[in-house]
């Protein structure tokens, strides 16, 4: 794993704050993001003490509810030893000049920011140390520091951060690579639940969303725009619309059209109908009268069914490319014992965030403000700043709160809508998609096909693998390109772990936008290969835990291939995969489990599933019960994960971790995107279902393997094991094994 390191060209930054306060802050250089753009060398303000020994920190990543705001403060004052119950948190604008790596995305916040947020927690610590020892006039190794105040013990002195503050502006910071940071043992913040700053906010029904941000004399947008992608309006009838209540304007908007066989990942303002009333109401009202005639364009000849056949076209075709060959799979293939071939397939899905994508916007005199709850701000000022024709440092961009995200927040269409909408009406606008808008056009996490074909010798071990993996995208050879989101990378387990290995892909064209969703990729890669071990597992007769435990002790990885070609996942960062933090986190949860030791009534039985992805090992395993009208209970998960040598916010953790076996679940059973026509079939919950409270699992436990590891994220990758997990229990409670997504569609609903 890679960890940013900060040198001796790092330094501090003092600045006087009035009232006699100060403001400290931490230079640093960026981080090699593999997440978003990288920014130069910025000056960075975190920590702000006021007079009366108020402690202000700033948050600088976007909060979409994956507690980051809370999280990476935490670290700022555990080692600036301030009092959490009594410090204030602030969220800061986006502002390259000023923060690096500002993005929601990749659970990178905790691999990046573990170390330099920690060390601006600590260079103020020890400033306010030196500012101390020279009033007391004190050597400084006799001075100590808790809750706000640095203390003198042996002359029982003590003066609080407020009373130092004015005195920080004429210290040297020290030099980074000289602090020293806290003994695990002496946390007092990390590592304990901490309540989530805006927590109360929430509950009690506090407007900090995006959706409820609001400016004087605001007026308010809704935009229609083709179900099919890149389709133009050919006529409308903007008269009538424009004649009715509230209505102050209605106006087409077209873009040059994108022509590309793999679309941009975010391809920002397109083609469609603005209409903006004095309320939301209104507009949505006057939407509902439009009489639209579309030029839906080439990609109006796509589906679901036509993909699906085309895929298995393409299956007995030979590959576009090979990703990855080791060994000689074919004669492996011919000398094996025992053959197992399986064809698996999983749907395109929505996102579906509760809040629906929303902005405001404010255009004025050349420049423009814009209020989002955008998982990559910059990219929202880079496109908002292109579609307006300004230069990107006339664009501000305040990060607000947002409803959830799940990788949709990543993309900024919305935010360049409000942002053009609102220099075309001379106005601040609201734009808010309903329902039906986020549904329709979502960048979703893309379906694709897997066909595979192992081997086992007499001892039931894998002697050979071979999968063709299906997907969107275009190109051969070293010239194959993947729609975003699409690709599986090379380094996927268990392709360094089986000798004679052949990873072959195939690529067919799309014409709807596609994008990272929670454990991008992961998220259905998790369910063929575990699925499919399974599989192989009941073939050789083994037990499902101990054949995988098999397979993580067969030798030494192979050396990862390169990585993917353009699209491609090819892991997150390397060293990849660890197997034996991986056999860890398996014997863990088969020991909780009592894996293979508990008697279960029939009907009734347990599966298991282990996945490596953004740094984090989990395995999990599912109880479930599946009645004769296959109606499906999941009694209880049991998790174990290793992300590192510390759980920064446990309450937190295990909020994350409940979420992720949820929202799994959801895209197990119901969830799936179908095209007709170029459009897209479902248009509501109704039809792209989420797991209701009474069809969760009563009990989920959860168990954190801590490791000699520095920590890393856990929103995305505790969620990819519970679809292969419940899916094995289904089929030993069924002995019907299903491979294709969803579950419903075998005829399974949850109980």
């Amino acid at each position: 794993m890679k960890t940013m390191r900060i040198d001796r060209r790092s330094f501090l930054k003092v600045s006087a704050l009035g009232g006699g306060g100060a403001l400290i802050g931490l230079y640093v250089k960026p981080a090699s993001a593999q997440f978003g753009p990288q920014v130069a060398p910025v000056p960075s303000n975190y920590i702000k003490i006021a007079a009366d020994g108020t402690v202000t920190l700033m948050a600088k990543n976007p909060e979409v509810g994956q507690g980051v705001k809370t999280m990476l403060p935490m670290l700022i004052a555990e080692e600036l030893d301030a009092d959490w119950k009594k410090l204030k948190v602030e969220q800061t604008d986006f502002d390259d000049t000023k923060y690096a790596g500002q993005i929601a995305g990749g659970s990178t916040a905790t691999p990046i920011n573990w170390t330099p947020m920690r060390q601006v927690g600590a260079a103020g610590r020890a400033m306010l140390i030196t500012a101390a020892a020279e009033t007391w006039k004190v050597p400084e190794t006799e001075c100590s520091t808790d809750s706000g105040k640095v203390y003198h013990r042996a002359s029982r002195r003590s003066l609080g951060y407020g009373e130092l503050a004015s005195k920080l502006v004429s210290i040297q910071p020290p030099a980074l690579d000289t602090l020293k940071l806290k003994d695990p043992k002496d946390y007092k913040i990390i590592g304990h639940t901490q309540t989530g700053r805006d927590t109360h906010d929430i509950v009690t029904g506090k407007p900090i969303f995006a959706i409820d941000m609001t400016r004087p004399g605001i007026l308010y947008a809704c935009f229609e725009k083709c179900g099919v992608f890149g389709g133009k309006v050919a006529s409308a009838n903007l008269d009538e619309i424009r004649k009715m209540p509230g209505v102050r304007d209605a106006f087409v908007i077209e873009r040059p059209a994108i022509t590309e066989t793999v679309l941009p990942g975010d391809p920002g303002l397109e083609n469609g109908i603005a209409i903006v009333a004095d309320t939301w109401w209104q507009a949505q009202s006057a939407r509902k009268r439009l009489e639209v005639t579309w030029d839906e364009g080439p990609r109006v000849n796509q589906s679901s069914a036509g993909f699906a056949q085309r895929a298995v076209e393409l299956s007995q075709q030979p590959p576009h490319a090979t990703m990855r060959s080791d060994g000689d799979v074919e004669g492996a293939l011919k000398g094996a014992a025992k053959l197992v071939e399986a064809s698996y397939s999983y749907p395109f899905i929505a996102h579906a965030p509760l809040e629906p994508q929303n902005c405001t916007a404010e255009y004025r005199e050349g420049k423009c403000e814009i209020w989002t709850n955008s998982q990559i701000p910059a990219g929202g000022r880079r496109l908002a700043a292109e579609a307006l024709g300004i230069q990107q440092t006339d664009v501000t961009v305040h990060m607000v709160h947002g409803g959830g995200g799940f990788g949709r927040r990543l993309t900024n269409d919305y935010a360049v809508e409000a942002a053009y909408i609102s220099k075309k009406v001379g106005a601040p606008v609201k734009l808010v998609w309903s329902r039906e808008d986020d549904m329709a056009h979502d960048y979703y996490r893309p379906g694709g096909f897997q066909f595979l074909k192992a081997g086992l010798d007499s001892s039931g071990k894998i002697v050979a693998w071979r999968n063709h993996f299906v997907s969107y995208g275009d190109g051969q050879g070293d010239k194959i390109r993947f729609a975003s989101a699409a690709a599986m990378g090379p380094t996927e387990f268990p392709q360094r772990f089986i000798p004679n290995y052949v990873f072959d892909a195939s690529v067919m064209p799309l014409g709807i936008r596609t994008g990272s969703l929670r454990a991008p990729s992961s998220n259905a890669i998790a369910f063929v290969i575990q699925s499919f071990i399974d599989e192989l597992a009941h073939a050789a007769g083994k037990d499902p835990v101990q054949f995988r435990l098999d397979l993580l002790n067969a030798g030494t990885p192979l050396a990862p291939a390169p990585s993917a070609g353009r699209g491609g996942r090819g892991g997150f960062g390397p060293p990849g995969m660890n197997a034996d933090r991986m056999k860890g986190v398996l014997e863990l949860v088969a020991d909780k489990s009592g894996w293979a030791k508990r008697d279960l009534p029939k009907g009734t039985a347990m599966g298991v599933a282990f996945h490596f992805s953004h740094l984090g090992y989990f395995a999990e395993v599912a109880e479930v019960n599946v009645d004769s009208a296959s109606k499906v209970k999941v009694n209880k998960v049991w998790v174990a994960a290793d992300i590192g040598s510390q759980i920064i916010n446990p309450g937190f953790a295990e909020n994350l971790t409940h979420g992720a076996v949820i929202d799994g679940m959801s895209e197990l059973m119901d969830q799936e995107i179908t095209l007709d026509k170029g459009r897209v079939v479902e248009t509501n919950f109704h039809q792209h279902k989420l797991v209701r409270l009474t069809q969760a699992p009563p009990e989920i436990e959860i168990h954190w393997l801590k490791s000699d590891n520095s920590p890393t994220g856990l929103g995305e990758p505790a969620l990819p094991p519970i679809l292969p997990a419940i899916a094995n229990a289904i089929f030993v409670a069924s002995g019907k094994r299903v491979r294709s997504l969803p579950l419903s569609k075998s005829g399974f609903s949850w109980a």
